[in-house]
């Protein structure tokens, strides 16, 4: 599970995403599925770059509220600490890691929408984490339906 952030005429939102994988080692590119009832997904239809966060089991509470709320009605950047990062992209300080890709290519891929991205700037984490999985969130109830 991966929380994904962006930024677009001055507003920022974020999600969490369980629709992603890595796609190509060289170059280097990586693809998220942002589903189109999302508050995120919007946002990203005007946005140039994506920011994709790792999150330890112990923020479990970062994956809640990414997951659980919905950016219509709760400023969940008000309830958690990040910063500006590469591309003017909010980065989660609670994350064990993080990247920032440009959106290279968006497609359908059925009730989602593909990003390819191209990364530009990250951080790795400092070694092995306990990270944050499917099972550690299928109980949650989102804030939007997929």
């Amino acid at each position: 599970m991966f929380v994904v952030t962006t930024l677009a005429a001055g507003q920022r939102s974020g999600c969490l995403v369980g629709f992603a994988t890595q796609t190509s080692i060289n170059p280097p590119k990586f693809l998220v599925g942002l589903s189109r009832k999302n508050a995120t997904y919007r946002l990203a239809t005007e946005a140039s770059h994506l920011a994709v966060h790792l999150v330890a089991r112990e923020h479990l509470a970062l994956a809640e509220l990414f997951g659980t709320e919905t950016g219509d009605r709760t400023d969940k950047f008000a309830r958690c600490q990040w910063r500006d990062g590469p591309a003017g992209l909010p980065i989660l300080e609670d994350a064990a890691a993080w990247f920032v890709g440009e959106i290279v290519e968006r497609f359908d891929v059925g009730d989602h929408v593909g990003h390819l991205l191209q990364p530009i700037a990250g951080e790795a984490p400092d070694g092995l984490q306990d990270w944050v999985t499917f099972a550690d969130v299928r109980d949650l109830e989102p804030g939007h339906d997929a």
